[in-house]
């Protein structure tokens, strides 16, 4: 063979592994068909079959929930190898969105040829629709494993708003509120429903403190109008009250009409460093008022009701009368109706400045009491020292 044919042949052979490697991996790479037919079903409307794209336009609405229901006949699953039946197969479905999609991936399982099977998935409906009423998306489903695969055509989905839904685009409030302060809230609505929303009220409350407000925000016209007044802002005040602990509290934010209701939650932190607004000094009550306004009191125990008027920012002291035989007299402390706070006092004979408040007044007092002793005796051996100096000064002279 001269050294030309041997190039040409070369070259051949070359060609011929080319083709046959191109020819392998496309068919690697083209996977069978797992499914003969499939029909496909949308909160129980078929809606499309693998022989035919066409079937019912079906409508959803945009953020509902929808189960798509898929049911399928295995054909034939012979690759070469003789297996009549294939494992790790997976249904997978996808609702494309404006700005997101949407994807629901059943379980795996398994498969024999000529069977025929059913799957559900539930899909949550985008909800970022365009400023529209309605709009088309598209829904994709497939059934595949490593070595089938069948693509169902492309479903469309008439989305549309709900008929009525008031949308909390955003709710604006300090991260931190001081107890026993006003604090405002900022709130902007938008009506992203089918229909107008007449009458639209706002209430905004911390359940855990049992305080709550409410204000009208009037009436809001459909998404797809194009000016303000599907829109609409406003600002309710909440006052902490002045006794309530420090701590993380819900705050919610609610929007209804005779139509719809919706409520958002968000937390936040409430700061107080006076929690107890009565303290007992000695026979003493002390009032304190942490807040910003003027606060009256009212002191009730035994017989005795006192009213006290607390300045903002400020204290004052209610001595406490009991007799010398009275003993655990419960003093009641009120604002209005509400009560604030009860404290046990004891009976005394004495006024309220003798009366030991406190551990380290008693132990100041035993400290006193011993140094006292000591002094004592230390006074008693310097006054007996020079005695017997002097005794002993006469036997020696």
């Amino acid at each position: 063979m001269s050294k030309k044919e041997y190039k040409m042949n070369k070259s051949v052979l070359v060609s011929f592994l080319l083709i046959a490697s191109v020819l392998f991996l496309a068919t690697t790479v083209s996977a069978v068909e797992i499914a003969d037919n499939a029909m496909i079903k949308v909160n129980d409307v078929e809606v499309s079959t693998l022989v035919s794209s066409t079937g019912d336009y079906v409508s959803v609405v945009a953020g509902e929930t929808i189960e798509v229901k898929v049911t399928f006949e295995v054909g034939s699953l012979d690759l070469g190898n003789g297996e009549t039946s294939a494992s790790n197969v997976k249904i997978r479905a996808d609702i494309e969105g404006d700005k997101s999609d949407v994807t629901a991936v059943t379980a795996s399982f398994d498969v024999e040829e000529w069977r025929t099977y059913t799957k559900t998935l539930t899909l949550k409906v985008p909800y970022e629709l365009k400023d529209e009423l309605s709009e088309d998306l598209t829904l994709n489903l497939k059934i595949w494993n490593a070595d089938y695969k069948t693509e169902v055509p492309a479903i469309t989905l008439g989305v549309q708003r709900p008929s009525y839904d008031a949308d909390i685009k955003s709710i604006t409030v300090s991260n931190s509120v001081e107890a026993g302060k006003l604090f405002p809230v900022d709130i902007v609505l938008k009506n992203v429903g089918y229909n107008d929303l007449d009458d639209v009220y706002v209430t905004v409350k911390m359940p855990e403190l049992n305080i709550e407000k409410t204000a009208y925000f009037g009436d809001l016209v459909a998404v797809e109008t194009d000016d303000d007044e599907n829109t609409a802002t406003g600002r309710l005040y909440l006052e902490v009250p002045f006794d309530v602990k420090s701590g993380t509290y819900t705050l919610e934010v609610s929007v209804k009409n005779d139509e719809t209701e919706k409520t958002v939650s968000k937390q936040i932190s409430v700061e107080n460093g006076f929690p107890e607004v009565a303290m007992k000094v000695g026979n003493d009550l002390l009032l304190l008022n942490p807040t910003d306004t003027l606060r009256v009191y009212k002191v009730v125990y035994q017989a005795n009701e006192a009213i006290v008027v607390v300045p903002a920012g400020l204290s004052k002291t209610v001595p406490i009368e009991l007799g010398a035989t009275d003993s655990q007299v419960d003093v009641f402390v009120f604002s209005g109706d509400e009560l604030l706070s009860t404290l046990k006092f004891s009976g005394s004979a004495v006024s309220g400045e003798t009366e030991v408040a406190s551990p380290i007044i008693v132990l100041t007092v035993i400290l006193a009491i011993v140094f006292l002793v000591l002094l004592v005796v230390l006074i008693v051996l310097m006054t007996k020292k020079p005695q017997k100096t002097e005794e002993f000064g006469e036997s020696y002279y």
